[in-house]
């Protein structure tokens, strides 16, 4: 398995991936094992490259079989849920600093095929993402909704991210985490 920075040629298969397990197309019974809720664009995925060198993804034989999206604030802020986690970031703090779109970034989402969950590739594509993303940014901010209670078990328990509060956004529930890059 190889993992790299995302390039043009792959978004294609990123897309393929992320079709399989969004929440509007997966299978109904795979949404128990985990779901990504926001649709991407080939467009949005190539300025993700372009403008932020922000998608890692693992390959083997020339598939795709999991990636992570993160990007500093600026670039996620064109989406509503992004700006509503923008506005509320001075309110907190997290290893003594106030938070803000200088001193953290957005991570995800990320998905993995079911084919490998289980095998380790969440952590290294995770630590592969946030090794190159704490070259910009100290501070790691997510969220996942409580009803994808897998994503939720694996960010904590597998990869040690710490619940920093619980928002509401458009009559869903998330957790808001937060890691040391």
């Amino acid at each position: 398995m190889e993992l790299k920075i995302a390039e043009h040629s792959d978004i294609e298969g990123v897309l393929e991936l992320h079709y399989k397990y969004q929440v509007d197309s997966i299978d109904e019974e795979d949404k128990k094992d985990g779901f990504v809720t926001t649709p991407f664009t080939k467009e949005e995925l190539s300025k993700l490259i372009t403008q932020e060198n922000g998608l890692f993804i693992v390959k083997k034989d020339e598939k795709i079989l999991a990636y992570v999206m993160a990007a500093s604030w600026q670039f996620w802020s064109v989406w509503p849920m992004f700006a509503f986690m923008i506005k509320d970031l001075p309110n907190l703090k997290y290893l003594g600093q106030t938070l803000s779109t200088k001193n953290s970034y957005q991570y995800g989402p990320v998905c993995i095929d079911k084919s490998v969950r289980g095998s380790g590739v969440l952590e290294k594509i995770f630590d592969f993402a946030r090794e190159e993303m704490s070259k910009k940014f100290p501070i790691l901010v997510t969220f996942v909704n409580k009803v994808n209670p897998r994503s939720y078990e694996a960010h904590t328990r597998k990869l040690g991210l710490q619940v920093i509060q619980e928002f509401e956004f458009n009559n869903s529930h998330y957790f808001e985490l937060v890691y040391d890059t």
